[in-house]
């Protein structure tokens, strides 16, 4: 049975993965910090939910660590989970910095790292859930966009250093998408369908590139909703 690790598991679009990931059969475990909420998650004997802080990079080596040793080499890695802080930069404090380069770029490089050496020799896919705002200048959101494009370029550079050993990696980046991780912003998806994505399209991103045939690798993928705008709240 193949086996995935989907960070952000506990909302958004991690769940969504999750769920897309159990439905093909695989077994998954899903790193978060609440699963209260994902009562058909915790319903499927092939869920296990792992609670474990991305920011306390120890906690991390750990938490992986721990998996491998009870479920053996891992298929495939989802890193969904994303911390977002969104204004003047100025008005940004250190401890949201942190926050947002643990979350968003360090807890992907170290697990990705702990896995590697099994992947390459069995073969793997590492997806990341990246953003649009990787590939242009965010106003209002210098750190956040910087975080995002960081793990962008560590997707593109791992892809060609593993490629020879069968590993894939895919970068996934999604506009505006409706889930709560806006919470910290003064702003949200909007309402109206052609203005937002929801978690399940980008699900169904990653279901398509994993029916690739084997020799073949989609390693970029934008996500728009048909129209652009943002509501205020």
């Amino acid at each position: 049975m193949e086996k995935a690790i989907v960070t952000g598991a506990s909302s958004g679009i991690g769940a969504a993965i999750a769920a897309a990931l159990l439905g093909r059969g695989m077994e998954v475990y899903g790193i978060g910090r609440d699963f209260r909420k994902q009562e058909e998650l915790m319903k499927n004997p092939l869920f296990h939910a792992v609670v474990c802080d991305l920011r306390k990079h120890s906690d991390v080596e750990r938490t992986i660590c721990d998996i491998r040793k009870s479920a053996g080499p891992v298929d495939v890695l989802v890193n969904s989970a994303g911390a977002g802080y969104f204004g003047p930069h100025e008005q940004i404090s250190p401890s949201k910095i942190h926050d947002m380069v643990s979350v968003n770029i360090e807890a992907p490089m170290i697990i990705a790292g702990l896995l590697l050496r099994d992947m390459k020799k069995n073969g793997g896919f590492i997806i990341n859930i990246s953003s649009v705002t990787a590939k242009k200048s965010n106003t209002y959101g210098c750190a956040y966009g910087a975080t995002k494009a960081a793990l962008t370029s560590f997707g593109e550079s791992l892809f060609d250093e593993a490629r020879k050993y069968g590993v894939k990696v895919l970068n996934i980046h999604p506009d505006m998408t409706e889930s709560a991780f806006y919470r910290n912003a003064d702003f949200s998806s909007c309402e109206e369908e052609d203005l937002r994505l929801l978690p399940e399209e980008i699900a169904q991103c990653v279901m398509a590139a994993l029916d690739m045939r084997a020799g073949a690798v989609v390693t970029d993928i934008t996500v728009k909703p048909q129209r652009h705008g943002i509501r205020r709240k």
